[in-house]
């Protein structure tokens, strides 16, 4: 065993007894989780939707906040989401190209605006430049049930 190896091994058998002794899951069998063989990365057996809007995906479980492009509505409106592309959880379901019937509820949170980006574009010894600055309309949006 070279110093390196064996340095990663003490961390390792050091964070694992830290987490012992504070009464934390120490595997994903304990945790409640499963390993997934190809990836090596644990999974949460929890609901989870993956949804359509303003032309972009998103992965949702109940309780998440997502920044999504601008919705209609105040802050504390119902919005609901009906393109589901898939469930998953316990009983994973894909949808060709939505799950029939499945549907995410939330609520808007807030309506707020980006960063502003700035774009900038210039031609050397053509005395030309150009500035502009843009902020994109966002709505966070509690997600609050997935049903189907």
């Amino acid at each position: 065993m070279n110093v390196a190896s064996a340095r990663r091994f003490r961390r390792a058998f050091r964070l694992r007894a830290f987490a012992q002794v504070r009464g934390e899951a120490t595997n994903c069998q304990e945790a409640g989780r499963r390993k997934t063989p190809a990836s090596g990365r644990t999974q949460d057996k929890k609901m989870f939707a993956v949804i359509k809007t303003g032309g972009k995906q998103y992965s949702v479980a109940a309780g998440d906040v997502i920044t999504v492009m601008a919705l209609d509505g105040a802050p504390g409106d119902a919005v609901t989401f009906d393109e589901v592309l898939m469930l998953g959880g316990d009983s994973p379901k894909v949808g060709a190209p939505t799950v029939a019937g499945a549907k995410v509820s939330g609520e808007i949170a807030e309506q707020t605006r980006s960063p502003k980006s700035i774009a900038f574009k210039k031609r050397r010894r053509q005395n030309s430049k150009r500035k502009r600055g843009h902020r994109q309309d966002l709505t966070l949006v509690r997600i609050t049930a997935i049903e189907g």
